[in-house]
């Protein structure tokens, strides 16, 4: 729970900062954010999320 909510919260700065600089503008955020919910409630969200895991995981077990 706390990797989804981490990765929100990244990807909420990121948009925030892009619609800020001009390269996104409000109806491209609103597409992904649709884009999200939708993918969200299909059959792939689950292998979606195992990646992002996975991947989490690999990232964090990386030490300088």
């Amino acid at each position: 729970m706390a990797i989804s909510i981490s990765v929100l919260v990244l990807l909420l700065i990121l948009a925030v900062i892009f619609l800020r600089s001009g390269g996104l503008k409000l109806s491209h955020a609103l597409v992904c954010a649709l884009l999200g919910f939708c993918l969200a409630s299909t059959s792939i969200a689950p292998t979606i999320h195992s990646g992002m895991t996975a991947t989490a995981d690999i990232v964090g077990s990386l030490r300088p």
